[in-house]
């Protein structure tokens, strides 16, 4: 064997000694993948979600929010949602504090062709058993831009959704998903 192939072997070798502990120390780190995993207490297997407060004049805007945390609860699987913060493990309460659309970009006409959402609110996750917060955010400001296809400029939160249907569905979807997320995996 000649020198350089040694080289070669011994390179090879100590990188599999370094790597060999890594992969190992993996396999017991608790890893699970993105919005799978929950470091809330086994004992939570009924969860409370009661109409959220709407502090905003958007019309309905707490039916649409609270409906889709309860569907992203319920998608995974593990815990069973009710509208009710009595009679439960945990609950959930929300306060939408205030929703803003903003233009973000302009067409050569200097008409807005894309806006931002930011929507404001109030969230907390309590353990009733243990008589504990697990979560809370006093001002979690969601925010997404959205493309528009009418022309002119609508920064009236509800005279943007009424011309965009989908914009608040799209909106609450993600708010949801961005909510339970820093719920369950405690970020």
């Amino acid at each position: 064997m000649t020198a350089a192939s040694r080289m070669d072997v011994a390179r090879r070798g100590l990188g599999m000694a370094l790597a060999l502990p890594a992969l190992l120390g993996l396999t017991g780190c608790g890893y699970a993948l993105a919005g799978r995993g929950s470091n809330l207490p086994s004992y939570i297997k009924t969860v409370g979600i009661p109409m959220f407060a709407n502090n905003t004049q958007l019309f309905q805007v707490e039916q649409v929010l609270t409906e889709r945390v309860r569907q992203e609860f319920i998608s995974r699987g593990r815990y069973e949602v009710v509208p009710a913060d009595s009679g439960v493990d945990a609950v959930l309460t929300g306060q939408i504090l205030s929703i803003t659309v903003a233009p973000s970009a302009f067409n050569s006409q200097q008409q807005a062709t894309r806006y931002m959402i930011a929507l404001t609110s109030r969230i907390e996750f309590r353990d009733l058993k243990a008589n504990t917060v697990i979560w809370e955010n006093q001002s979690l400001v969601f925010r997404e831009e959205y493309d528009v296809a009418t022309v002119g400029s609508v920064t009236d939160p509800a005279a943007f959704f009424g011309q965009d249907q989908n914009a608040l569905e799209r909106v609450a979807t993600n708010f949801a998903r961005s909510v339970v997320n820093s719920i369950l995996e405690a970020f």
